[in-house]
């Protein structure tokens, strides 16, 4: 049997998972990490986090597993998109990674934005100049750090500075690069006006490639660290959403996915690059050669809730730690405890500002319409539905642009949830598909990884033998009018807090 190995490297953690080339698990491993705010709005991490945790999952999941070094055949990269990790001619690296949740870059934007123009930016690089993405990070750098600037030798994303340690290689690849803004979605290249009319050197980027192709190759010292096999292929891989999209078989236009990670995606594949004039939803390039996809980003969806969690529910991670059972398990009972509509409140889930459909990094979260009447329960299910409204803003965007709409898959932390995957049902009145394949991304990874050893044909081929439909959660057609209502008040609340 031969095998593949995912190496998902997200903001809480990073999951490694090694496949069967049937697409079934072996043994998953995942090691979590701090995240640093020095300021509010700033977000950044230790690139040697992602690397150590990294080394020991790969070394779990080859030990406990008794699969034979060798067997594994190819090992692909997924993680978290947009980060800006700065390493000198040392290889080392300069500053910590300012990741993409960070909304620093303001200024920097709003002098992309005179300099290219802002039709220019979407046309080039599917997006208006964004806080999240890694170019207006570099420009911050440049701005407010000009010693570390100097030293720069590279800039990689955090999964492609994972693609280093492992290989010595610097490479990118296409749906990772498309959300630094720095690449012609068009072409699926750099962009050498955009580059030069920025006055950015372009030999600071790495070589970018098909997310099929081969990049590297283990290395002695890495092979000693990780118990890989010395010379094993490491596929180009995918930023985070679109590895996901492969990993629940989102590879070909008319199946939409919407994930509930730390962030909210709705993921859309298309056969030719479409944008919104406004830039509200995100465009870039597909994994899979020669797709684009479509993408609308709620910042806080599961991070609303953990935040909430980490904050109000003392009590409830106390029963949780006593009875043995999952926090997230006991918060989504007592939302279902209240009514559709939380008796009153309304969430808005902007804790680090927000990208669709309102590409504001300053609008800060509410709750409002809170009343005496309400309790916990209503505030946990209030958070639940301003996500799930915030998902649906991006719904319906990705419906004005003409895509079709045969089937809709929800994956991620969140959808684990009975509760949750209903409520998001009854909102945005469409039936929802679970698929099996819980590890999302790091399948996603593996499958293209298998592509690019030759075990696939294709990534479609693939995605049809692997990724299985589960079960469908059909919405409740009673709650229509109710939420209805509930949204208009949802989309009524942002121009009037947008300035507090």
């Amino acid at each position: 049997m031969r095998y593949l190995l995912g190496l998902d490297i997200g903001t809480s953690g990073t999951k490694t998972a090694l496949f069967d080339e049937e697409g079934n698990t072996i043994k998953t491993a995942t090691y979590e990490y701090d995240l640093f705010q020095p300021q509010v709005g700033w977000a950044e991490q230790n690139p040697e986090d992602w690397w150590e945790a990294c080394v020991k999952g790969i070394r779990d999941v080859i030990e406990k597993s008794g699969v034979q070094a060798n067997d594994i055949k190819g090992i692909g990269l997924s993680g978290q998109m947009h980060g800006l990790v700065l390493v000198d001619k040392d290889n080392k690296v300069i500053r910590n990674s300012i990741i993409w949740c960070d909304q620093r870059t303001e200024k920097e934007c709003d002098y992309m934005t005179e300099v290219i123009g802002k039709e220019r930016l979407i046309k080039i690089t599917g997006n208006p100049a964004l806080t999240g993405f890694t170019l207006s990070k570099l420009l911050w750098v440049r701005n407010n750090e000009p010693d570390n600037y100097e030293k720069i030798y590279k800039i990689l994303l955090p999964k492609d500075y994972i693609r280093f340690k492992l290989t010595n290689v610097f490479a990118t690849e296409v749906s990772d690069a498309s959300g630094m803004q720095m690449l012609d979605i068009n072409t699926r290249s750099w962009s050498k006006e955009l580059l030069e009319d920025l006055n950015i050197d372009k030999n600071i980027l790495a070589d970018v490639y098909e997310s099929v192709v081969v990049s590297g190759h283990v290395t002695e010292e890495a092979a000693k660290l990780t118990s890989l096999a010395q010379g094993t292929p490491v596929v180009g891989g995918a930023g985070d959403q679109a590895a996901g999209a492969v990993g629940n078989g989102i590879v070909s236009e008319g199946t939409i996915s919407t994930t509930i990670g730390t962030s909210g995606v709705v993921f859309a594949a298309t056969d030719s690059p479409r944008f919104d004039k406004e830039g509200r939803v995100h465009t870039l390039c597909h994994a899979v050669p020669n797709k684009w996809h479509i993408m609308g980003v709620t910042q806080g969806a599961g991070l609303s809730l953990n935040w909430f969690k980490r904050t109000f529910c003392a009590k409830e991670v106390e029963d949780s730690e006593k009875s043995g059972v999952n926090i997230y398990d006991l918060l989504t009972e007592k939302a279902s405890r209240s009514k559709p509509g939380s008796n009153g409140i309304v969430y808005l889930p902007y804790l680090m500002g927000e990208r669709t459909p309102h590409i504001d990094p300053n609008v800060k979260g509410a709750f409002l319409g809170v009343s005496l009447i309400n309790n916990h329960d209503d505030f946990v299910r209030s958070i639940i539905e301003g996500v799930s409204f915030s998902l649906k803003n991006c719904l319906d965007l990705i419906e004005e642009m003409d895509v079709k709409i045969d089937e809709i898959r929800v994956s991620g932390g969140g959808a684990e949830s009975s509760v949750w995957r209903q409520i998001l049902a009854d909102i945005f009145q469409h039936s929802l598909n679970t698929v099996k394949a819980s590890e999302g991304g790091a399948l996603g990874v593996a499958i293209l990884a298998g592509v690019g050893v030759g075990i696939y044909d294709s990534v479609e081929d693939a995605c049809r033998k692997i990724v299985k439909g589960n079960s469908k959660v059909e919405p409740n057609l009673d709650l229509k009018e109710v939420y209805s209502k509930v949204y208009q008040a949802y989309n009524s609340a942002y121009p009037r807090i947008k300035g507090f």
